[in-house]
Protein backbone atom coordinates (compact mmCIF):
# COMPACT_ATOMS: atom_id res chain seq x y z
CA UNK A 1 0.00 0.00 0.00
CA UNK A 2 2.85 2.56 1.43
CA UNK A 3 5.06 1.36 -1.87
CA UNK A 4 2.36 2.42 -4.82
CA UNK A 5 0.49 4.41 -3.32
CA UNK A 6 -2.81 1.80 -3.48
CA UNK A 7 -6.21 1.37 -1.59
CA UNK A 8 -5.96 -1.69 1.12
CA UNK A 9 -8.23 -4.37 -1.61
CA UNK A 10 -5.73 -2.85 -4.36
CA UNK A 11 -3.12 -4.71 -2.62
CA UNK A 12 -4.58 -7.69 -1.32
CA UNK A 13 -5.44 -8.01 -5.12
CA UNK A 14 -1.91 -8.03 -6.12
CA UNK A 15 -0.87 -10.19 -3.47
CA UNK A 16 -3.66 -12.88 -3.67
CA UNK A 17 -2.44 -12.96 -7.68
CA UNK A 18 1.37 -13.33 -6.57
CA UNK A 19 0.27 -16.11 -4.37
CA UNK A 20 1.19 -13.74 -1.20
CA UNK A 21 5.08 -13.65 -2.45
CA UNK A 22 6.11 -10.48 -2.01
CA UNK A 23 9.27 -10.81 -3.72
CA UNK A 24 8.07 -11.91 -7.02
CA UNK A 25 5.69 -8.97 -6.63
CA UNK A 26 8.77 -6.71 -6.28
CA UNK A 27 10.87 -8.55 -8.88
CA UNK A 28 8.27 -8.01 -11.72
CA UNK A 29 7.64 -4.38 -10.67
CA UNK A 30 10.91 -3.60 -11.13
CA UNK A 31 11.41 -5.85 -14.38
CA UNK A 32 8.05 -5.03 -16.28
CA UNK A 33 6.80 -2.13 -14.75
CA UNK A 34 3.55 -0.81 -12.71
CA UNK A 35 1.15 -1.25 -15.57
CA UNK A 36 1.89 -4.30 -17.02
CA UNK A 37 1.94 -5.83 -12.87
CA UNK A 38 -1.21 -4.26 -12.42
CA UNK A 39 -2.47 -5.51 -15.53
CA UNK A 40 -2.15 -9.09 -15.37
CA UNK A 41 -3.41 -8.59 -11.60
CA UNK A 42 -6.82 -7.83 -12.72
CA UNK A 43 -6.56 -4.21 -11.29
CA UNK A 44 -7.64 -1.71 -13.28
CA UNK A 45 -7.52 1.92 -11.99
CA UNK A 46 -9.83 4.46 -13.71
CA UNK A 47 -8.93 7.58 -12.36
CA UNK A 48 -11.64 10.05 -13.73
CA UNK A 49 -14.72 8.47 -13.43
CA UNK A 50 -18.11 10.11 -15.14
CA UNK A 51 -20.38 11.68 -12.63
CA UNK A 52 -23.97 10.95 -12.52
CA UNK A 53 -26.51 12.51 -10.24
CA UNK A 54 -27.81 10.15 -7.35
CA UNK A 55 -31.68 11.27 -8.41
CA UNK A 56 -31.25 10.79 -12.15
CA UNK A 57 -32.50 7.34 -14.10
CA UNK A 58 -30.02 5.38 -15.52
CA UNK A 59 -30.37 1.94 -17.91
CA UNK A 60 -28.56 -0.87 -17.13
CA UNK A 61 -26.80 -2.78 -19.34
CA UNK A 62 -27.38 -6.07 -17.77
CA UNK A 63 -31.12 -5.89 -17.12
CA UNK A 64 -31.59 -2.88 -19.25
CA UNK A 65 -33.91 -1.66 -16.53
CA UNK A 66 -34.50 2.05 -15.83
CA UNK A 67 -33.23 2.75 -12.29
CA UNK A 68 -32.49 5.39 -9.96
CA UNK A 69 -28.64 6.67 -9.99
CA UNK A 70 -28.18 5.67 -5.74
CA UNK A 71 -29.28 2.36 -7.27
CA UNK A 72 -26.25 1.64 -9.48
CA UNK A 73 -22.56 0.95 -8.30
CA UNK A 74 -19.35 1.79 -10.70
CA UNK A 75 -16.20 -0.39 -9.99
CA UNK A 76 -12.88 0.81 -10.38
CA UNK A 77 -12.43 -0.13 -13.83
CA UNK A 78 -15.39 2.38 -14.82
CA UNK A 79 -17.85 -0.01 -15.79
CA UNK A 80 -21.42 0.90 -13.78
CA UNK A 81 -24.61 -1.64 -13.17
CA UNK A 82 -27.02 -1.61 -11.06
CA UNK A 83 -27.17 -2.87 -7.34
CA UNK A 84 -29.23 -5.85 -8.12
CA UNK A 85 -27.43 -7.75 -11.02
CA UNK A 86 -24.26 -7.45 -9.22
CA UNK A 87 -25.95 -8.89 -6.51
CA UNK A 88 -26.68 -11.63 -8.37
CA UNK A 89 -23.25 -11.62 -9.92
CA UNK A 90 -21.05 -11.56 -6.75
CA UNK A 91 -23.56 -14.49 -5.13
CA UNK A 92 -22.81 -16.82 -7.96
CA UNK A 93 -18.91 -16.37 -8.22
CA UNK A 94 -19.42 -16.63 -3.98
CA UNK A 95 -21.05 -19.86 -4.22
CA UNK A 96 -18.72 -21.44 -6.80
CA UNK A 97 -15.79 -20.27 -4.63
CA UNK A 98 -14.63 -17.67 -7.04
CA UNK A 99 -14.68 -14.82 -3.37
CA UNK A 100 -10.68 -14.10 -3.64
CA UNK A 101 -11.02 -13.02 -7.85
CA UNK A 102 -14.27 -11.76 -8.28
CA UNK A 103 -13.95 -9.80 -12.26
CA UNK A 104 -15.96 -7.24 -13.76
CA UNK A 105 -19.37 -8.40 -15.25
CA UNK A 106 -18.87 -6.29 -18.53
CA UNK A 107 -17.19 -7.82 -21.61
CA UNK A 108 -14.06 -8.59 -21.87
CA UNK A 109 -13.09 -6.76 -18.68
CA UNK A 110 -10.69 -8.59 -16.13
CA UNK A 111 -11.08 -5.93 -13.40
CA UNK A 112 -11.35 -7.80 -10.22
CA UNK A 113 -13.97 -6.27 -7.94
CA UNK A 114 -13.57 -4.38 -4.63
CA UNK A 115 -14.22 -6.60 -1.67
CA UNK A 116 -15.94 -4.03 0.26
CA UNK A 117 -18.28 -3.13 -2.57
CA UNK A 118 -19.16 -6.94 -2.58
CA UNK A 119 -19.47 -7.24 0.76
CA UNK A 120 -21.55 -4.55 0.73
CA UNK A 121 -24.16 -5.53 -1.99
CA UNK A 122 -24.37 -8.94 -0.60
CA UNK A 123 -24.98 -8.52 3.25
CA UNK A 124 -28.22 -6.76 2.48
CA UNK A 125 -30.01 -9.85 1.40
CA UNK A 126 -27.90 -12.26 1.69
CA UNK A 127 -25.75 -12.17 5.11
CA UNK A 128 -24.28 -15.81 5.55
CA UNK A 129 -23.13 -15.21 1.69
CA UNK A 130 -21.31 -12.30 2.75
CA UNK A 131 -19.81 -13.89 5.85
CA UNK A 132 -18.52 -17.14 3.48
CA UNK A 133 -17.04 -14.53 1.25
CA UNK A 134 -14.91 -13.16 4.40
CA UNK A 135 -14.06 -16.92 5.00
CA UNK A 136 -12.49 -17.55 1.40
CA UNK A 137 -10.59 -14.38 1.54
CA UNK A 138 -9.29 -15.12 4.60
CA UNK A 139 -8.61 -19.22 3.70
CA UNK A 140 -7.11 -17.67 0.02
CA UNK A 141 -3.96 -16.51 2.64
CA UNK A 142 -3.69 -19.66 3.53
CA UNK A 143 -4.04 -21.79 0.83
CA UNK A 144 -1.95 -19.43 -1.92
CA UNK A 145 1.24 -18.52 0.46
CA UNK A 146 4.22 -20.92 0.08
CA UNK A 147 4.65 -19.83 3.98
CA UNK A 148 1.51 -20.60 5.66
CA UNK A 149 -0.44 -24.08 5.75
CA UNK A 150 -3.82 -26.05 7.57
CA UNK A 151 -2.11 -28.08 10.24
CA UNK A 152 -3.02 -31.84 8.77
CA UNK A 153 -3.90 -33.23 12.53
CA UNK A 154 -7.32 -35.36 12.05
CA UNK A 155 -9.79 -34.30 13.28
CA UNK A 156 -8.72 -30.91 12.31
CA UNK A 157 -7.85 -28.42 14.76
CA UNK A 158 -8.56 -25.28 12.62
CA UNK A 159 -5.15 -23.84 12.85
CA UNK A 160 -2.68 -22.97 10.38
CA UNK A 161 1.11 -22.02 10.87
CA UNK A 162 2.99 -19.95 9.47
CA UNK A 163 6.55 -19.89 9.28
CA UNK A 164 8.65 -16.80 9.19
CA UNK A 165 12.26 -18.46 7.33
CA UNK A 166 12.57 -21.58 5.46
CA UNK A 167 9.37 -23.83 4.81
CA UNK A 168 11.59 -26.27 5.07
CA UNK A 169 11.35 -27.39 8.70
CA UNK A 170 8.88 -29.11 11.26
CA UNK A 171 6.29 -27.46 13.43
CA UNK A 172 4.63 -28.58 16.05
CA UNK A 173 0.67 -26.86 16.35
CA UNK A 174 -1.00 -25.59 19.22
CA UNK A 175 -2.78 -28.96 19.41
CA UNK A 176 0.38 -31.17 19.53
CA UNK A 177 0.38 -32.35 15.85
CA UNK A 178 4.17 -32.74 14.49
CA UNK A 179 3.91 -32.31 11.05
CA UNK A 180 6.87 -31.36 8.23
CA UNK A 181 5.97 -27.85 6.94
CA UNK A 182 7.13 -28.82 3.03
CA UNK A 183 4.83 -31.76 2.72
CA UNK A 184 2.37 -31.47 5.40
CA UNK A 185 2.82 -35.66 6.18
CA UNK A 186 3.95 -36.54 9.87
CA UNK A 187 7.29 -35.04 11.08
CA UNK A 188 9.69 -37.61 9.63
CA UNK A 189 13.29 -36.35 9.17
CA UNK A 190 16.02 -37.42 9.09
CA UNK A 191 13.82 -38.92 5.91
CA UNK A 192 13.82 -36.50 3.09
CA UNK A 193 9.56 -35.66 1.74
CA UNK A 194 10.14 -37.62 -1.26
CA UNK A 195 11.68 -40.78 0.50
CA UNK A 196 9.10 -40.80 3.21
CA UNK A 197 6.17 -40.21 0.41
CA UNK A 198 7.76 -43.56 -1.16
CA UNK A 199 7.89 -45.46 2.12
CA UNK A 200 4.45 -44.54 3.34
CA UNK A 201 3.11 -46.14 0.01
CA UNK A 202 5.38 -48.69 0.40
CA UNK A 203 4.07 -49.75 3.73
CA UNK A 204 0.50 -49.12 2.62
CA UNK A 205 -0.04 -51.02 -0.61
CA UNK A 206 0.20 -54.25 -1.50
CA UNK A 207 3.53 -54.36 -3.34
CA UNK A 208 4.96 -56.46 -0.48
CA UNK A 209 2.51 -58.49 -0.62
CA UNK A 210 2.81 -59.24 -4.28
CA UNK A 211 6.55 -60.01 -3.56
CA UNK A 212 5.58 -62.34 -0.79
CA UNK A 213 3.49 -64.15 -3.13
CA UNK A 214 6.07 -64.48 -6.05
CA UNK A 215 8.56 -65.82 -3.55
CA UNK A 216 6.55 -68.41 -1.65
CA UNK A 217 3.82 -69.51 -4.44
CA UNK A 218 3.25 -70.23 -8.24
CA UNK A 219 0.16 -69.55 -10.29
CA UNK A 220 -2.59 -72.53 -11.57
CA UNK A 221 -1.91 -72.66 -14.82
CA UNK A 222 -5.70 -73.17 -15.35
CA UNK A 223 -7.05 -70.66 -12.81
CA UNK A 224 -4.11 -68.95 -12.32
CA UNK A 225 -4.90 -68.50 -8.70
CA UNK A 226 -1.98 -68.35 -6.54
CA UNK A 227 -0.99 -71.94 -4.78
CA UNK A 228 1.24 -72.88 -2.16
CA UNK A 229 2.76 -75.96 -1.87
CA UNK A 230 1.69 -77.55 1.66
CA UNK A 231 4.00 -81.56 1.22
CA UNK A 232 7.59 -82.01 -0.15
CA UNK A 233 6.05 -83.66 -3.54
CA UNK A 234 6.78 -81.19 -7.22
CA UNK A 235 3.21 -82.52 -8.21
CA UNK A 236 0.78 -80.33 -6.85
CA UNK A 237 -2.98 -79.71 -7.51
CA UNK A 238 -5.04 -76.46 -6.82
CA UNK A 239 -8.64 -76.30 -5.79
CA UNK A 240 -9.86 -76.51 -9.26
CA UNK A 241 -8.80 -79.61 -9.75
CA UNK A 242 -6.12 -78.69 -11.98
CA UNK A 243 -2.02 -81.01 -11.61
CA UNK A 244 0.68 -78.79 -12.23
CA UNK A 245 4.27 -79.40 -11.90
CA UNK A 246 5.81 -77.09 -8.76
CA UNK A 247 9.17 -77.22 -10.84
CA UNK A 248 8.32 -75.24 -13.87
CA UNK A 249 4.44 -74.89 -13.45
CA UNK A 250 3.13 -76.36 -15.90
CA UNK A 251 0.22 -78.47 -16.31
CA UNK A 252 0.68 -82.20 -16.26
CA UNK A 253 -1.33 -85.53 -15.82
CA UNK A 254 -1.73 -87.79 -12.47
CA UNK A 255 1.40 -90.08 -13.19
CA UNK A 256 4.12 -89.02 -11.34
CA UNK A 257 7.08 -91.05 -10.53
CA UNK A 258 10.66 -90.37 -8.54
CA UNK A 259 11.95 -89.46 -11.68
CA UNK A 260 10.18 -87.46 -14.17
CA UNK A 261 6.46 -86.27 -14.21
CA UNK A 262 5.04 -87.59 -17.65
CA UNK A 263 4.29 -85.16 -20.10
CA UNK A 264 6.84 -83.16 -20.03
CA UNK A 265 10.70 -82.09 -19.29
CA UNK A 266 11.30 -79.40 -16.68
CA UNK A 267 15.03 -80.02 -16.17
CA UNK A 268 16.14 -77.08 -18.35
CA UNK A 269 17.83 -74.14 -16.54
CA UNK A 270 16.23 -70.83 -17.28
CA UNK A 271 18.51 -68.11 -16.80
CA UNK A 272 16.29 -65.19 -16.56
CA UNK A 273 13.59 -66.61 -14.26
CA UNK A 274 15.65 -67.68 -11.41
CA UNK A 275 17.34 -64.13 -11.86
CA UNK A 276 13.98 -62.47 -10.89
CA UNK A 277 12.91 -64.81 -8.76
CA UNK A 278 15.98 -64.75 -6.80
CA UNK A 279 15.59 -60.48 -7.01
CA UNK A 280 12.54 -60.54 -5.69
CA UNK A 281 13.46 -62.94 -2.77
CA UNK A 282 16.75 -60.71 -1.95
CA UNK A 283 14.42 -57.17 -1.98
CA UNK A 284 12.06 -58.69 0.06
CA UNK A 285 13.86 -60.16 2.91
CA UNK A 286 16.00 -56.32 2.56
CA UNK A 287 12.46 -54.45 2.67
CA UNK A 288 11.59 -56.80 5.70
CA UNK A 289 14.69 -56.09 7.44
CA UNK A 290 14.02 -52.38 7.57
CA UNK A 291 10.77 -52.31 8.05
CA UNK A 292 10.65 -54.39 10.97
CA UNK A 293 13.20 -52.13 12.64
CA UNK A 294 11.54 -49.29 12.28
CA UNK A 295 8.11 -50.76 13.28
CA UNK A 296 10.06 -52.04 16.49
CA UNK A 297 11.32 -48.34 17.14
CA UNK A 298 7.75 -46.94 16.33
CA UNK A 299 6.28 -49.35 18.87
CA UNK A 300 8.64 -48.47 21.34
CA UNK A 301 7.50 -44.79 20.93
CA UNK A 302 4.34 -45.69 21.37
CA UNK A 303 4.81 -47.60 24.61
CA UNK A 304 7.03 -44.90 25.78
CA UNK A 305 4.74 -42.15 25.38
CA UNK A 306 3.10 -43.55 28.32
CA UNK A 307 6.11 -43.37 30.65
CA UNK A 308 4.88 -39.40 30.80
CA UNK A 309 2.22 -40.42 33.82
CA UNK A 310 4.66 -42.91 35.29
CA UNK A 311 7.13 -40.41 35.50
CA UNK A 312 5.33 -37.36 36.98
CA UNK A 313 4.47 -39.34 39.70
CA UNK A 314 7.88 -41.17 40.42
CA UNK A 315 8.98 -37.29 40.53
CA UNK A 316 6.28 -36.29 42.85
CA UNK A 317 6.87 -39.48 45.22
CA UNK A 318 10.90 -38.91 45.49
CA UNK A 319 9.90 -34.46 46.31
CA UNK A 320 7.74 -36.14 49.18
CA UNK A 321 10.87 -38.16 49.93
CA UNK A 322 12.68 -35.33 50.94
CA UNK A 323 16.06 -36.40 49.83
CA UNK A 324 19.30 -34.38 49.23
CA UNK A 325 18.69 -33.85 46.06
CA UNK A 326 16.08 -31.18 45.20
CA UNK A 327 16.24 -30.97 41.25
CA UNK A 328 14.68 -33.12 39.20
CA UNK A 329 14.81 -32.06 35.98
CA UNK A 330 16.89 -34.51 34.91
CA UNK A 331 14.00 -36.84 34.37
CA UNK A 332 11.74 -34.79 32.32
CA UNK A 333 14.49 -33.20 30.28
CA UNK A 334 16.05 -37.15 29.64
CA UNK A 335 12.08 -38.26 28.96
CA UNK A 336 12.19 -35.49 26.61
CA UNK A 337 15.58 -36.42 25.04
CA UNK A 338 14.16 -40.28 24.73
CA UNK A 339 11.41 -39.14 22.99
CA UNK A 340 13.19 -37.22 20.36
CA UNK A 341 16.05 -39.69 19.66
CA UNK A 342 13.69 -42.61 19.34
CA UNK A 343 11.63 -40.78 16.75
CA UNK A 344 15.06 -40.19 14.61
CA UNK A 345 15.90 -43.25 15.41
CA UNK A 346 12.85 -44.98 13.71
CA UNK A 347 13.17 -42.47 10.66
CA UNK A 348 16.21 -43.33 9.72
CA UNK A 349 15.84 -46.73 8.76
CA UNK A 350 13.62 -45.75 5.98
CA UNK A 351 16.20 -43.16 4.64
CA UNK A 352 18.94 -46.12 5.05
CA UNK A 353 16.36 -48.02 2.90
CA UNK A 354 16.36 -45.99 0.27
CA UNK A 355 19.73 -44.22 0.44
CA UNK A 356 21.77 -47.27 0.11
CA UNK A 357 18.98 -49.14 -2.38
CA UNK A 358 18.90 -49.06 -5.89
CA UNK A 359 15.71 -47.02 -6.26
CA UNK A 360 16.64 -43.49 -6.08
CA UNK A 361 20.54 -43.70 -6.45
CA UNK A 362 21.71 -46.48 -8.61
CA UNK A 363 23.78 -44.31 -10.52
CA UNK A 364 24.72 -41.76 -7.95
CA UNK A 365 27.19 -43.93 -6.27
CA UNK A 366 29.26 -46.98 -7.16
CA UNK A 367 28.86 -50.38 -5.36
CA UNK A 368 32.00 -49.53 -3.13
CA UNK A 369 31.90 -45.76 -2.59
CA UNK A 370 27.71 -47.00 -1.36
CA UNK A 371 29.31 -49.86 0.82
CA UNK A 372 31.74 -47.79 2.75
CA UNK A 373 29.24 -44.86 3.03
CA UNK A 374 26.64 -47.37 4.32
CA UNK A 375 28.94 -48.77 6.78
CA UNK A 376 29.54 -45.04 8.04
CA UNK A 377 26.06 -44.51 8.78
CA UNK A 378 25.06 -47.84 10.14
CA UNK A 379 27.79 -47.22 12.87
CA UNK A 380 26.33 -43.99 14.04
CA UNK A 381 22.70 -45.94 13.89
CA UNK A 382 24.44 -48.55 16.21
CA UNK A 383 25.79 -46.23 18.45
CA UNK A 384 22.51 -44.13 18.34
CA UNK A 385 20.51 -47.07 18.96
CA UNK A 386 22.38 -48.86 22.18
CA UNK A 387 22.74 -45.32 23.93
CA UNK A 388 18.69 -44.82 23.24
CA UNK A 389 18.11 -48.01 24.54
CA UNK A 390 19.98 -47.70 27.57
CA UNK A 391 18.50 -44.63 28.55
CA UNK A 392 15.13 -45.88 27.76
CA UNK A 393 16.20 -48.79 30.18
CA UNK A 394 17.23 -46.04 33.10
CA UNK A 395 13.97 -44.02 32.75
CA UNK A 396 11.59 -47.30 33.27
CA UNK A 397 13.71 -48.27 36.71
CA UNK A 398 11.67 -47.92 39.59
CA UNK A 399 14.18 -45.09 41.13
CA UNK A 400 11.59 -43.32 43.36
CA UNK A 401 12.13 -46.51 45.57
CA UNK A 402 15.88 -46.28 45.25
CA UNK A 403 17.82 -44.99 48.23
CA UNK A 404 19.81 -41.61 48.23
CA UNK A 405 22.93 -43.28 46.74
CA UNK A 406 21.06 -45.38 43.95
CA UNK A 407 19.23 -42.03 42.81
CA UNK A 408 22.17 -40.38 42.60
CA UNK A 409 23.54 -42.90 40.28
CA UNK A 410 20.75 -42.99 37.93
CA UNK A 411 20.42 -38.77 37.63
CA UNK A 412 23.96 -38.90 36.53
CA UNK A 413 23.94 -42.08 34.19
CA UNK A 414 20.51 -40.38 32.39
CA UNK A 415 22.08 -36.93 32.09
CA UNK A 416 25.42 -38.53 30.48
CA UNK A 417 23.01 -40.43 27.87
CA UNK A 418 21.32 -37.42 26.97
CA UNK A 419 24.40 -35.74 26.29
CA UNK A 420 25.43 -38.60 24.27
CA UNK A 421 22.39 -39.44 22.58
CA UNK A 422 22.12 -35.53 21.96
CA UNK A 423 25.50 -35.62 20.00
CA UNK A 424 24.47 -38.95 18.09
CA UNK A 425 21.77 -37.45 16.49
CA UNK A 426 23.94 -34.20 15.50
CA UNK A 427 26.49 -36.44 14.27
CA UNK A 428 23.98 -38.37 12.38
CA UNK A 429 22.46 -35.50 10.55
CA UNK A 430 25.98 -34.23 9.97
CA UNK A 431 26.87 -37.13 8.00
CA UNK A 432 23.42 -37.30 6.42
CA UNK A 433 23.68 -33.57 5.15
CA UNK A 434 27.26 -33.15 4.30
CA UNK A 435 28.57 -37.02 3.28
CA UNK A 436 25.38 -38.53 2.07
CA UNK A 437 22.68 -36.28 0.45
CA UNK A 438 25.44 -33.41 -0.01
CA UNK A 439 27.27 -35.20 -2.49
CA UNK A 440 24.20 -36.06 -4.91
CA UNK A 441 24.24 -34.30 -7.90
CA UNK A 442 20.26 -33.66 -7.29
CA UNK A 443 19.71 -31.75 -4.75
CA UNK A 444 15.97 -33.02 -4.79
CA UNK A 445 16.53 -34.54 -1.15
CA UNK A 446 16.87 -32.58 1.84
CA UNK A 447 15.79 -32.78 5.20
CA UNK A 448 14.32 -30.41 7.77
CA UNK A 449 17.44 -29.54 10.02
CA UNK A 450 17.86 -31.43 13.57
CA UNK A 451 17.16 -29.13 16.78
CA UNK A 452 18.75 -30.22 19.92
CA UNK A 453 15.41 -28.67 21.85
CA UNK A 454 12.57 -30.72 19.72
CA UNK A 455 10.44 -29.30 17.05
CA UNK A 456 10.13 -26.10 17.52
CA UNK A 457 6.21 -25.06 18.53
CA UNK A 458 3.93 -21.91 17.17
CA UNK A 459 3.48 -20.57 21.04
CA UNK A 460 2.61 -17.27 22.59
CA UNK A 461 -1.39 -17.12 22.30
CA UNK A 462 -2.83 -13.81 21.77
CA UNK A 463 -6.59 -14.18 21.65
CA UNK A 464 -9.58 -11.94 20.43
CA UNK A 465 -10.78 -11.14 24.39
CA UNK A 466 -6.66 -10.24 25.67
CA UNK A 467 -7.02 -7.96 21.80
CA UNK A 468 -9.97 -6.21 23.48
CA UNK A 469 -7.72 -5.46 27.05
CA UNK A 470 -8.88 -8.81 28.86
CA UNK A 471 -6.19 -10.35 31.11
CA UNK A 472 -5.49 -13.87 29.65
CA UNK A 473 -5.98 -16.90 32.07
CA UNK A 474 -2.73 -18.98 31.71
CA UNK A 475 -3.43 -21.80 29.25
CA UNK A 476 -3.54 -25.85 31.17
CA UNK A 477 -0.40 -27.45 30.63
CA UNK A 478 2.07 -30.30 30.68
CA UNK A 479 5.29 -30.41 32.39
CA UNK A 480 8.04 -28.63 30.55
CA UNK A 481 11.69 -29.38 29.64
CA UNK A 482 14.02 -26.94 28.41
CA UNK A 483 12.25 -23.98 26.04
CA UNK A 484 9.84 -26.45 24.73
CA UNK A 485 6.57 -27.71 26.34
CA UNK A 486 4.36 -30.80 25.97
CA UNK A 487 0.95 -31.53 27.15
CA UNK A 488 -0.78 -34.73 27.86
CA UNK A 489 -4.36 -33.53 26.35
CA UNK A 490 -4.85 -32.46 22.92
CA UNK A 491 -5.84 -28.46 23.52
CA UNK A 492 -9.42 -27.61 22.50
CA UNK A 493 -9.76 -25.23 19.50
CA UNK A 494 -9.00 -21.47 19.96
CA UNK A 495 -9.64 -18.09 18.28
CA UNK A 496 -6.30 -15.77 17.94
CA UNK A 497 -2.89 -15.81 16.66
CA UNK A 498 0.12 -17.95 17.52
CA UNK A 499 3.84 -16.46 17.30
CA UNK A 500 7.30 -16.82 18.52
CA UNK A 501 10.41 -15.88 15.96
CA UNK A 502 10.21 -18.48 13.56
CA UNK A 503 6.78 -19.67 12.85
CA UNK A 504 2.89 -18.10 13.79
CA UNK A 505 -0.30 -20.10 14.32
CA UNK A 506 -3.64 -18.41 12.96
CA UNK A 507 -7.19 -19.45 13.94
CA UNK A 508 -9.11 -18.50 10.89
CA UNK A 509 -11.89 -18.59 13.13
CA UNK A 510 -11.82 -14.84 13.65
CA UNK A 511 -13.68 -11.85 11.06
CA UNK A 512 -11.18 -10.64 8.63
CA UNK A 513 -10.95 -7.71 10.42
CA UNK A 514 -9.44 -8.76 13.75
CA UNK A 515 -7.16 -11.34 11.49
CA UNK A 516 -5.17 -8.37 10.08
CA UNK A 517 -5.37 -5.86 13.10
CA UNK A 518 -3.23 -8.96 14.80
Amino acid sequence: MELLSLKEHHARTLLIHHRWDVEKLFAVLVEKGKDFLFSRAGLTLVQDHPTFSPSSMMSCDICVDDVAGHLMTRMDCGHCFCNNCWARHFAVMINEGKSKRIRCMAYKCNAICDEDVVRSLVSKTQPDLAHKFDRFLIESYVEDNKMVKWCPSTPHCGNAIRVEDDELCEVECSCGFQFCFSCSYQAHSPCSCSMWELWRKKCHDESETVNWITVHTKPCPKCYKPVEKNGGCNLVTCLCGQSFCWLCGEATGRDHTWSSISGHSCGRYQEDKEKQLERAKRDLYRYMHYHNRYKAHIDSSKLEDRLSDTILEKVSILERRQLQLKDFSWVTNGLHRLFRSRRVLSYSYPFAFYMFGEELFKDEMSAEEREIKQNLFEDQQQQLEANVEKLSQFLEEPFDQFADDKVVQIRIQVINLSVAVDTLCKKMYECIENDLLGSLQLGIHNIAPYRSNGIERASNFISSREAAGEKRQPPNSGWNSEDTSCSSRKRPRREGVYRNNQTTLLDLNLPADVIERK
